[in-house]
């Protein structure tokens, strides 16, 4: 089993085979619009401007587990990001990512990388996430803004932890192009 595997549904409520990104690295993020990590959207849209030419592709999850900070609709939330952050990646329909209704595709992420690479002492952990983890479940997505690194064969490479910035994720992306 790899990520082409999994159907999810588009931002429009469509179902999208994830083999359509095959070949391609993938960097899969659930995302937030009222989080103090949001401003990852600039890194996230630089890295994606980057490296798109070259087989790069991020996919936005938003979701509203972390204290609700994805509170809008699915079209609200991209119009958001359009307009803010100047997006143009993927984004596709709020998930949840832990807990009993968590995505099949989120519940298979953490099976095949369980723990965060990065730095998790830092102040954007200490200060934004530390104080509302929650789950006992260490392989659970701590916050916002978790990213998991997919080469081109569908597997999962990496799990960086919410406060990684996207901006120190450029090495482990051209190792995989």
């Amino acid at each position: 089993m790899n990520i082409y595997d999994f159907v999810v549904k588009s931002n429009k409520n469509e179902d999208v085979s994830l083999s359509e990104y095959e070949g391609k690295v993938l960097l899969v993020v659930n995302t937030a619009t009222k989080c103090g990590l949001t401003p990852q959207y600039d890194a996230l849209e630089a890295l994606y401007k980057k490296y798109h030419d070259r087989g790069l592709e991020i996919l936005d999850f938003p979701c509203n587990q972390f204290k609700e900070q994805a509170p809008e609709s699915d079209e609200e939330i991209s119009s958001f990001c359009a307009l803010k952050y100047g997006t143009t990646f993927p984004r596709f329909k709020k998930i949840d990512v832990n807990g009993e209704q968590q995505s099949p595709l989120y519940k298979w992420l953490k099976e095949q990388a369980p723990k965060d690479k990065g730095n998790l002492k830092t102040k954007a952990f200490e200060v934004t996430v530390k104080p509302f983890r929650t789950s006992k479940d260490p392989s659970d997505i701590v916050w916002n803004f978790g990213k998991f690194l997919i080469d081109r064969e569908g597997n999962v490479a990496e799990r960086f932890s919410p406060a990684l910035s996207p901006n120190d994720l450029s090495a482990d992306i051209e190792r995989l192009l």
